[in-house]
């Protein structure tokens, strides 16, 4: 069930330490807000020195009070801020709010100190939010105790940052987005993001998660709690650089960035993850009326040409598709329409919203109830005959046709309600673009949970944060298997000992450290052979691998000029694998600091690197999963087979892939274990090359 917060949103009483006249602290504006709603509970102010804080009287303790708090928001200066916490504690606080500054953000010693505060809180059976924090609000139950107002609404905000808070409400207001909960979530001592996100999910009243967040402390209950949330989850985050891949030993490591980590959480939980707040907008506009399309197919209904025409590229660019439409819904079109416009997708009016503003919602409404449309975006001019007679500077107005603007006006009107009731007949997603986004007919469509946009990039934003691949859903977060006996020897040939065990399949191979072993492996197999040198961090590039040795005298040539060359301690000597038809892929884990084991499949051998063709998910990975990263990459046209190739058997890929990402998800040791390349045939897979790297 997760933790219970019920005394950090809707607490029997309040007490605010640190109220202030002076508009300059914190402490007066948290005073000022938790002091709007004084009849839904005691709200009591505390300053040291007495007197009154905004006409009301203060106490100089906690103690002073004279009853229990439940909920006590401290706002003093750093040296009081433990102090304040004891007392909070004796008084019977149950959540406490620590806006104070100075841990850990300043260093160790901070980090010391803030720690000794959380164990203190938590072994009394409290909770605390911060330190270092903004303030919380929750609009349900009348508690306001950040700065600022935001609008009631069905959003959780749980921000890192208190300004691009308040960025986000002034953003929302115009879509009519509001706010169920705000918290600042400062330093997460003890109350953290996974916590906050599981009791929102429990919270009725919110319809979705916003998240701003730098530090996610454990990612991975990050990724398992947005998936389990049933509600959207919209991420906002920075810091996804490369640092992380700078010291990485394998092609798995050097190819694995933060952004990818992130990314990879995201897609496997469901998490709409977005690259800025006016994106995070967009995608809060789209998700907020619930509406799903469990198709790519987008109509695009437009009264010019090129609005049609950019919608269709920005929807396409969104991962969208725009189909032509079949014969039989161009000829229901047809009956709507007239003889000019074009009904084949982008259906175009064609200058008859003019004439007949009704046509708007004709064929809106017709788009929408076709089987072979999941989605449905209009664009371009509607809106601009209402907000010409709203006194919008829309065109009837300038041209001076005011009487013939009036009656368009109010035509217009009347078919943004129609459209309205067609959207609410169907659950696929209708969105708009306007030049007139503000016009009284968006607004119409707006109040009614049509999400209207001023940019066709925004809408077509919007229509792919509401469709989903398929009904499954997002691929989820597997839990992660026990951790197994840790890896002894992390050796090449320990390394495919580990992996053969787990299933895993390579050619037969001997470890050899002179020409008399080196006779006895070739006798033990027949060639071709293949002969590597071990222990070099990348064999081919140091030229420490020899392939399709035909013979035993081939053998011992290519042994002893890489011998004098490389002076290896050993070598290993294989049967070389038959490439005909084949496809070399790479497959490995990396393990991040935040997010756990994090798998990358992709085109594999020595060019990985170079063409960078890659996928990544938490690992594990199931094999139904692992086949859809293949075939989602861009060379994912050589594992079907082309120019008269066969397919490749990718569920052997896939079955490779799911017992090497679990094999890599139970050994906490192994910061880095790949498999290059993983030879795919049409008749299986071989795995041919393996490395794994210690923590």
């Amino acid at each position: 069930m997760g933790r219970d917060l019920s005394a950090l949103f809707d607490p029997e009483s309040v007490a605010v330490v640190g109220a202030s006249d002076d508009p300059a602290k914190y402490g007066h504006a948290v005073a000022a807000q938790a002091l709007r709603a004084p009849d839904r509970r005691p709200v009591h102010l505390v300053n040291r020195r007495g007197g009154t804080v905004l006409g009301r009287p203060t106490a100089t303790s906690l103690a002073g009070i004279g009853e229990p708090v439940e909920l006590v928001v401290i706002s003093v200066p750093g040296p009081g801020f433990e102090a304040a916490v004891d007392d909070a504690l004796a008084c019977g606080a149950r959540a406490i709010v620590g806006i104070t500054a100075g841990f850990a953000e300043t260093g160790p010693l901070g980090l010391a100190r803030q720690q000794a505060i959380a164990d203190r809180v938590r072994a009394a059976g409290a909770v605390l939010v911060g330190p270092n924090c903004l303030g919380i609000a929750d609009n349900t139950t009348e508690l306001y105790l950040a700065s600022d107002r935001f609008a009631p609404g069905g959003i959780a905000l749980l921000s890192q940052s208190g300004n691009l808070a308040l960025e986000l409400q002034l953003r929302c207001a115009p879509h009519g987005l509001g706010f169920s909960r705000f918290v600042s979530l400062g330093n997460q001592a003890d109350v953290t993001l996974v916590d906050l996100i599981e009791d929102a999910a429990r919270h009725d009243p919110t319809r979705a998660i916003a998240v701003y967040a730098e530090d996610f402390g454990d990612g991975r209950a990050f990724a398992e709690a947005a998936a389990a949330a049933g509600k959207p989850v919209v991420l906002l985050t920075a810091g996804r650089g490369t640092a992380s891949a700078r010291s990485a030993q394998s092609h798995t490591g050097a190819l694995t960035t933060s952004s990818d980590v992130v990314a990879a959480a995201c897609r496997d939980a469901g998490v709409e993850l977005v690259a800025t707040p006016h994106e995070m907008t967009v995608v809060l506009a789209a998700l907020n009326g619930g509406r799903r399309a469990t198709g790519h197919r987008t109509a695009v209904c437009t009264d010019g040409g090129g609005h049609g025409a950019i919608a269709a590229d920005a929807a396409e660019s969104a991962g969208l598709a725009v189909p032509e439409l079949g014969p039989a819904a161009q000829q229901r079109l047809r009956t709507l329409l007239w003889e000019q416009s074009a009904v084949g997708n982008p259906v175009d009016l064609a200058g008859m919203g003019e004439q007949n503003p009704h046509s708007y919602g004709d064929t809106v409404g017709a788009l929408l109830a076709l089987d072979e449309v999941d989605s449905v975006m209009l664009t371009g001019y509607f809106g601009g005959y209402s907000a010409a007679t709203g006194g919008l500077g829309g065109p009837a107005a300038e041209s001076g046709t005011a009487g013939g603007g009036s009656a368009l006006a109010a035509g217009e009107l009347e078919t943004a309600h129609q459209m309205a009731v067609h959207a609410a007949r169907t659950a696929k997603p209708l969105v708009v673009q306007s030049m007139f986004p503000d016009a009284p007919s968006c607004r119409t469509l707006v109040e009614a949970g049509i999400p209207v946009f001023a940019s066709t990039e925004d809408a077509a934003r919007a229509l792919a944060a509401m469709t989903v691949d398929g009904a499954a859903g997002p691929p989820g977060v597997r839990p992660l298997p026990p951790s197994a006996a840790p890896l002894s020897d992390p050796g090449y040939h320990g390394v495919r000992t580990l992996l053969s065990a787990a299933g895993v399949p390579f050619p037969e191979a001997r470890e050899i450290t002179d020409e008399a072993e080196l006779l006895a492996a070739a006798d033990a197999f027949e060639g071709p052979y293949v002969l590597k040198a071990l222990h070099l961090l990348h064999k081919s590039d140091a030229g420490g691998v020899a392939l399709g040795l035909p013979d035993r005298s081939a053998l011992v040539t290519a042994f002893r000029e890489m011998h004098a060359r490389l002076g290896a301690a050993s070598y290993s000597v294989e049967a070389m694998a038959d490439p005909t038809d084949g496809v070399e892929l790479i497959v490995g884990v990396n393990r991040d600091p935040r997010f756990g084991p994090v798998a990358m499949v992709g085109l594999g051998g020595v060019l990985t690197e170079a063409l960078h063709d890659v996928a990544f998910a938490l690992a594990p990975v199931p094999a139904a999963r692992a086949e859809q990263l293949l075939t989602g990459l861009r060379t994912a046209a050589l594992l079907r087979g082309v120019r008269g190739r066969p397919a490749v058997d990718l569920a052997a890929a896939g079955a490779v892939i799911e017992r090497l990402t679990t094999l890599a998800a139970a050994h906490p040791e192994i910061t880095e274990i790949e498999v290059n390349p993983l030879l795919v045939r049409p008749d299986g897979a071989l795995a041919l090359d393996a490395r794994a790297v210690l923590a």
